[in-house]
C-alpha cells in the first residue's frame, strides 16, 4: 500500500475524491480533495455506463485537484450489490472463498459466474455438524464492478481495492468514532440509501434501498412540471418544515412529504426487522449521513418514526489537515466527501 491513497466516489452526477496520507496511522492526514461533474448518462446509480467518458472526468479531477497518488480505492453500493446473512462451516478464509460459488447459487438473482463473491465473518458458533462462522455474503454483479475499475484504468490510475460503500462509511463513522453497543448507520445518497447495523464495531446487517435524495427532486419536477433545477431548489428550501402559505409551495411540500414518507417507512421497517430478529440487542441510536440526510426536518422525522435518537455523523473526527487542504473548505464540503473519505481510510482496514 502506498503512503498516500485516494478514495474515489463515483456518484450519479459527480465524481468526488479525497487523498489521504498515512491512512494506517492513528491520525491520518487529508492532503487534497476535489469534485467534478459527470456528463449525463455516463453513470447510472453508481455504475459506470461509459468508461471512456468517466475516465476523462477522472483525468480532469486529478488535474484540477492536484492529486499526487494514482493508487485508488473504488466503492460499490448500489442495487447491483447484494448482502445476505450466511453461515458456513469453520475453515480458513481461502477455503471459505473457494467454496462460496457452490454454496450460494440459490441465494443469487443472477448466475454465480456473473458475480463477484466475498464473505465477511461476524461471529463463530456451533452448528449441527460442528463449528461454524456466521457472517455476511457480499455479491456484486461482475460487469458493474469491472466497469468502474476499467474507467480508472483508462484514466491511468491503479485500483488497489473495491470496497462496499456501507462498510467503508461504517468504519469511518462508527469504528473511528469508537461507538459501542448497537448502532444503526443510515447513509442517504442521491439514488441509494444504505442501512448498516453495527454491534461493537462489527457490521451485522446490511440493506441497500433503491431510493435517495434525487427521488424527491425527480418527483417534484415530474409532478409540478418544472425544470429539475427549480425542483432541487424547492426541495432544499421547503424540506419537511415549510410553513409557506402559497399554493405552489403547499403542492411541492405535499410531494416532498409523500416521497420522504416512503423512504422513512422503509428505514423504520429495516431497523424494526433487525431488532425483532435479535431481541437481546438494543439499538441505542441512529447515525445519519449523506447528502440526502441534509433535507430540513428529516432527522427529526426519522427519530419520530423509529423512536430512536438520531445524531449527525462527524466524518472528520480524528483526521488532520495538510496545508494543501483548507479545513474550512473541507468542512463546507464534508457531506459530499464522506464516501470518498471512508473509502480512502478503509484501505487501512
Amino acid at each position: 500500500m502506498s503512503k498516500s491513497i485516494v478514495g474515489v466516489d463515483i456518484g450519479a452526477a459527480s465524481l468526488r475524491a479525497v487523498e489521504i496520507a498515512n491512512p494506517t496511522s492513528a491520525r491520518p492526514t487529508l492532503v487534497r480533495f476535489g469534485e467534478v461533474p459527470l456528463p449525463a448518462g455516463s453513470v447510472s446509480r453508481g455504475e459506470v455506463i461509459e468508461p471512456q467518458t468517466v475516465a476523462q472526468s477522472m483525468r480532469a479531477l486529478w488535474s484540477q485537484a492536484g492529486f499526487k497518488s494514482k493508487q485508488v480505492v473504488l466503492g460499490m453500493g448500489n442495487q447491483r450489490v447484494l448482502a445476505r446473512d450466511l453461515t458456513v462451516a469453520k475453515a480458513s478464509k481461502a477455503r471459505i472463498q473457494e467454496a462460496l460459488p457452490f454454496q450460494v447459487q440459490d441465494m443469487l438473482p443472477i448466475p454465480v459466474a456473473d458475480a463477484l463473491l466475498d464473505f465477511y465473518p461476524v461471529s463463530e458458533g456451533i452448528g449441527e455438524h460442528g463449528p461454524v462462522i456466521n457472517g455476511l455474503l457480499i455479491a456484486a454483479v461482475k460487469d458493474a464492478v469491472l466497469g468502474n475499475v476499467r474507467a480508472s484504468k483508462l484514466a491511468g490510475l491503479h485500483a488497489v481495492g473495491v470496497d462496499l460503500i456501507p462498510f467503508a462509511v461504517s468504519r469511518l463513522l462508527v469504528n473511528r468514532a469508537r461507538l459501542t453497543g448497537t448502532v444503526a448507520l443510515i447513509d442517504i445518497g442521491a439514488s441509494t440509501t444504505s442501512v448498516v447495523l453495527v454491534s461493537d464495531g462489527v457490521p451485522q446487517f446490511v440493506r441497500l434501498i433503491p431510493s435517495g435524495g434525487d427521488d424527491i427532486t425527480n418527483d417534484l419536477a415530474s409532478r409540478l412540471e418544472i425544470p429539475r433545477e427549480l425542483a432541487e431548489g424547492a426541495k432544499r428550501t421547503l424540506g419537511l418544515v415549510s410553513s409557506s402559505a402559497t399554493k405552489e409551495d403547499k403542492t411541492a411540500s405535499a410531494v416532498i412529504f409523500e416521497t420522504v414518507n416512503e423512504l422513512l417507512g422503509s428505514l423504520r421497517n429495516t431497523v424494526s426487522y433487525y431488532a425483532n430478529t435479535r431481541p437481546t440487542e438494543h439499538v441505542t441510536h441512529i447515525v445519519l449521513s449523506g447528502g440526502g440526510a441534509q433535507l430540513r426536518g428529516l432527522p427529526e422525522a426519522l427519530a419520530e418514526v423509529t423512536r430512536i435518537p438520531v445524531v449527525a455523523a462527524d466524518p472528520l473526527q480524528g483526521v488532520s489537515f495538510a496545508r494543501s487542504a483548507s479545513e474550512v473548505d473541507v468542512r463546507s464540503n464534508v457531506t459530499s466527501l464522506t464516501v470518498a473519505l471512508g473509502l480512502a481510510l478503509g484501505s487501512a482496514a
